[in-house]
């Protein structure tokens, strides 16, 4: 088997040479350098104007490659699941008309919250200028933001203003009828948005939710869910709002 770094420069150099393609990064776990010997890899290719996915199936590595658009259609608009040589690894598009917009709205304080897949409080548009901030270009060259001062200011109340009305609704409608999947789920979802805003408080980059809730101090809220039966519905919904409100007021 190839040694990680020849692997990595292999399969970069094939990404870089689908048409379309004009920079490749790798991101996670390994562009950071806390990554296990059985982690995934994960490489972002940029592409402008137009990309075409059968060109990467063409390559003829094993795996599921999708169309433009199929994981949602928002920022984090498609992508591949492969096996290369042994290794996972996963591909995702970046439309670099999409990036560049993105990091100007993030510049100007504006975001959009978009669902995806696997990530229970969504995620925000800017999440593909923090890739850039944090993955490691291996092709073609990508700029490298700092974290803006007007998505410090205004991202933190957009979040909290999701996750407060999340857990005033389950008060209101779930807990008192005992629903406990409902308010555990919404207890969770809130949480997580409520992390999202301590982090931007901060000026700290997110690209997915693995630790997002240790690095944020709410992992107590485990303990809430941990806790909860029929009976006690309201009273963890305080206490989780509690918790997410004095995370995110202490990191403002």
């Amino acid at each position: 088997m190839l040694e990680d770094a020849e692997f990595e420069a292999r399969v970069a150099d094939r990404l870089a040479a689908l048409p379309g393609v004009q920079a490749v990064s790798l991101g996670g776990s390994r562009a950071q350098g806390t990554h296990r010997a059985d982690s995934d890899w994960d490489f972002a290719i940029y592409y402008r104007g137009r990309f075409e996915p059968q060109d990467l199936r063409d390559v003829g590595w094993p795996g599921e490659v999708s169309e433009l658009g199929e994981w949602g259609g928002g920022v984090f608009n498609g992508g591949a699941w492969l096996q290369i040589e042994g290794r996972h690894v996963d591909v995702h598009y970046r439309d670099l008309d999409v990036v560049e917009h993105e990091l100007a709205e993030a510049r100007a304080g504006r975001f959009e919250w978009q669902p995806l897949m696997f990530h229970l409080a969504g995620i925000p548009s800017y999440l593909v200028v923090a890739e850039m901030a944090i993955n490691r270009v291996l092709h073609g060259e990508l700029p490298r933001p700092e974290y803006p001062d007007a998505l410090r200011e205004a991202a933190p109340a957009v979040w909290w203003g999701q996750a407060s009305m999340g857990l005033a609704y389950a008060r209101a409608n779930h807990a008192p009828h005992g629903r406990l999947a409902e308010t555990a789920g919404l207890i969770a979802q809130a949480a997580c948005q409520a992390a999202h805003g301590v982090l931007a408080a901060r000026g700290e980059w997110v690209t997915n939710e693995k630790r997002l809730l240790t690095r944020a101090g709410l992992r107590d809220v485990d303990r809430v869910v941990a806790g909860l039966t029929a009976q006690t519905l309201v009273e963890a919904v305080d206490e989780a709002h509690a918790l997410c409100d004095a995370a995110v007021s202490a990191a403002r």
